[in-house]
């Protein structure tokens, strides 16, 4: 299993929009891609600034070129991407996912689809 791996910047109040419209776009893309074994996206608060990352899991490089090309270590940008990004990269990380989750540990619907849990534990 292949993590791949893109940073990007939004305006911190275009951050909850911004996770919206990925949403409609990579993710669902993601989704969509024979290979793909989940995605997520990841945000902060950083000096004004929102940084995301995505990260998403593939059973191999074939499964990642069905999504980005060709290219398989090119970003992958949508249409309104330069309304939202005020810094990317261009290029993604992949790393081998050296103790890949069992199904059991894979969200079965997306995450916003799921109701919220308090995880938090008690002690007795």
């Amino acid at each position: 299993m292949i993590a791949r791996i893109w940073r990007g910047v939004t305006a911190i109040d275009d951050a909850e929009s911004y996770v919206d419209y990925l949403r409609r776009t990579g993710l669902a893309d993601y989704q969509r891609t024979p290979g793909n074994r989940g995605a997520w996206v990841f945000w902060r608060n950083m000096d004004g600034r929102a940084e995301f990352l995505t990260v998403s899991l593939w059973e191999s490089e074939a499964a990642i070129g069905r999504f980005a090309g060709d290219d398989i270590n090119r970003a992958v940008f949508y249409p309104e991407d330069d309304r939202y990004l005020i810094e990317r990269d261009e290029t993604v990380l992949h790393y081998q996912v050296a103790s890949p989750p069992s199904k059991s540990d894979l969200p079965a619907q997306p995450a916003a689809a799921r109701p919220r849990r308090d995880t938090a534990r008690r002690r007795r």
